[in-house]
């Protein structure tokens, strides 16, 4: 069996309606790792986190374990607790976030720099997000220490600018991250703000890339890296909310492809899932909608 470590951050999310708030449990790798999970039941997928010891931190992990996730490598933190968030959207679904997280508990995530609870998985999954809330270190040495054991290493830059101490010091450590991935999950906005580059620049370096993979690019639907595939994808016939478009486009392709489908597959996959995922508020949507 298909053993995945899904990295990151799992924080309470606030999805506001008017002056109406819905409380749930959320996170860019732990919505990839739900989707992929729900798409590819027979994978083993487990997320990778740290949590506090508090009511909200148990809710997290409560709520990880009910979407048939590994919980056994989440750490727990005497005195520690979750990040929380609150999205907004607009009229056309575009989002805008507010968040406490300065404090949370996932910033000590491997804080020792002991990487051994990642031996024995076949493919190791994480984003910008997951390397911007650790130290240089950490993030420098969970590469290193990847490399070493010659494990899958699929990746999504995702970047947030604030998470960051510096544009430069996240443009070498996602630079150097793209040059190990095995699976690259780039988004085009996201490229074109970390790296300074045009639409065409971003595309034309990813053409050139050998790894397996997608750029996403919305509407349009992703282009493929590593492959040469014409295919159209549907739009969604409404958009509701973006929130964790990418994500579930991750979940998609990862299951698709960890389950032996071909590439075309796989992008398609991805697309599906992700305009499954923009047609209803919030991050996850219910298994059955």
């Amino acid at each position: 069996m298909t053993r995945v470590a899904c990295i990151g951050e799992a924080m309470i999310e606030l999805s506001m309606t008017g002056s109406t708030a819905g409380v749930g449990v959320a996170g860019d790798t732990l919505n990839t790792a739900i989707y992929l999970k729900r798409l590819a039941p027979d994978l083993h997928v487990d997320y990778v986190t740290a949590l506090g010891d508090d009511p909200f931190s148990d809710q997290i992990a409560a709520f990880i374990a009910s979407e048939d996730l590994g919980t056994h490598r989440i750490e727990r933190l005497t005195g520690g607790s979750p990040g929380l968030y609150a999205i907004t959207t607009d009229d056309a679904g575009e989002r805008t976030f507010t968040y406490w997280r300065s404090a949370a508990a996932a910033r000590q995530l491997f804080a020792n720099e002991d990487f051994s609870a990642l031996d024995g998985y076949d493919l190791v999954y994480l984003s910008g997000i997951s390397l911007a809330i650790l130290p240089p270190s950490v993030r420098r040495g969970l590469l290193d220490h990847i490399i070493s054991t010659g494990q899958q290493l699929a990746f999504d830059s995702n970047y947030r600018p604030r998470l960051w101490e510096s544009a430069d010091a996240a443009r070498a450590i996602m630079g150097a991250y793209w040059d190990a991935a095995h699976i690259a999950l780039p988004s085009i906005d996201d490229e074109m703000d970390l790296f300074q580059e045009t639409t065409q620049q971003v595309q034309t370096r990813w053409r050139k890339a050998t790894c397996l993979g997608a750029l996403k690019q919305g509407p349009e639907g992703p282009m493929p890296i590593g492959n040469q595939i014409t295919q159209s994808y549907p739009a969604a016939d409404t958009v509701v909310d973006t929130t964790a478009a990418g994500d579930s486009f991750n979940g998609g392709f990862l299951a698709a492809h960890l389950t032996g489908k071909d590439p075309a597959h796989a992008l398609m996959s991805g697309h599906m899932m992700a305009r499954q995922v923009v047609s209803q508020r919030g991050a996850i949507i219910p298994r059955d909608p």
